[in-house]
Formats: structure tokens, sequence, C-alpha cells
């Protein structure tokens, strides 16, 4: 979620409606009467119907409730994106963050991102703004926070074999030109994703998936260390 006061892009999506097949109903309709005594709920949900990109858990919730729910468990990962070419791949980074309980995600560069590709999944998340990269280098530094630049560069680390920091914050570049060098220079350390076909690179928001997942992996589905209660 946006500090208060962000300006926001000048066209809001808004909060995407699952599609309705012949065969099979996403979401589910108003909810038979009596209703539940539960003061997460919201009571337009409860008598109209809930179809939003939302798990089955979170039927009829409240926004607020749902936040607040993810509060209690999102991880320690961060990702930071930077934002220097509006670049549309930033918004489904974003939702796969939201997608693992990313702690927050951080934008670095322009305050204004293209937020469609993210389908409101920004609405659910923590969002921290800085304005270069060394606001972020500054901001983590001081909560003991390593940079692993993602990125294909020379010396850059296989990521399939690295371990991740468990609080590590995870850097992505703009589609094309990658990292800029100022926000490279205050990074940690750089991994990049063995490829064995002919493209010269993935898709950026491809690679934070992969990158995401890799983390998850190795502190939250399993791996060493719990990965969970993130604290900024």
């Amino acid at each position: 979620m946006t500090d208060p006061g962000e300006p926001t892009d000048p066209v809001e999506p808004v909060e995407p409606v699952e599609p309705v097949g012949p065969e099979r109903e996403i979401g589910v309709g108003p909810h038979p009467e009596p209703w539940p005594e539960d003061p997460r709920l919201d009571p337009d949900l409860l008598a109209d119907g809930d179809r939003r990109n939302v798990v089955d858990r979170y039927r009829y919730w409240q926004r607020e409730a749902i936040i607040a729910d993810l509060d209690a468990h999102r991880t320690e990962l961060h990702v930071a994106i930077e934002n220097l070419e509006h670049d549309a791949n930033i918004g489904s980074i974003v939702r796969t963050a939201n997608a693992f309980a990313v702690g927050a995600f951080h934008i670095v560069g322009r305050r204004r991102w293209n937020r469609r590709g993210a389908m409101v999944t920004d609405r659910y998340q923590h969002e921290i703004h800085h304005p270069g990269a060394a606001d972020l280098a500054a901001w983590a530094h001081e909560r003991g926070r390593p940079l692993i630049a993602i990125d294909i560069l020379p010396g850059a680390r296989p990521l399939e074999h690295a371990r991740l920091p468990e609080r590590a914050v995870l850097v992505f570049g703009q589609e094309g030109p990658g990292i800029s060098p100022e926000l490279l220079a205050v990074c940690d350390d750089v991994l990049e994703i063995t490829q064995l076909g002919s493209t010269r690179s993935l898709n950026v928001a491809a690679a934070a998936a992969i990158a995401m997942h890799t983390w998850m992996r190795q502190h939250a589905l399993g791996g060493e260390g719990s990965g969970s209660a993130g604290a900024m």
C-alpha cells in the first residue's frame, strides 16, 4: 500500500473481476443470511458476492483485514525495481511479489509507475519509494539488508548456485537496459539466471519471478530458515 498522499497514475485500474465461464464460476455469490458475525467481513461483498482476484480464504474480507492478515506472515524478502522508463513490467513484478507475500516492494526513481500489470495487488502490499540509488542503499544499510542485483553482467554468479541472504532485497532494472550503473554500484552482489537457449535475456518480470521463487525455496518453502514475519 502506498504512503498517504502519494500520487497515483491518472487512470487507476479497478479491482479486477475474475472471468466467469460457462463451466466454472470463479469466486462466490451473495452470502446466505444470516451473515456471520465477523468484523473482517465486508457487508457489501456479503450482499453482492465476491469475484475479486483473492484466494478463497479471503472471500468477503475487507481489504484492510486482508492487509492485516498478510502482515502477520509476510516474508523477510524485499524487492526493489528501478523506475526510469515507466516500464509495464513493474506491475507484473509487484503482482508476483504479492503472490509470495514479499515484505515490501521498493520503487527507485520516478514515484509514479505503471500499475496496470499489478492487477490491483499493490493495494495489499507495502510500497516504499526512493528518489535514487543512494537513498535505497542508505535505507538498506541502516536495516542490514543486502542489495542483490539480478542481471546478466560480466562477473555475475549463477543464481542457481547462490545462497540468497534471508533479509535480501532483490534488485531489478528496466526491460532492455537492465540495472543502471548508479544502482548497480550500490549493490552487494550480482547474480544471473543461467540460460541455455539463443535469446540474450529473459523478460525482467519472468526473471524476477524466478529469483523470488528461488528465495522462497531456500527460506520459506522447506529450506533452511523460516523466512516469515518480515520486518521493514
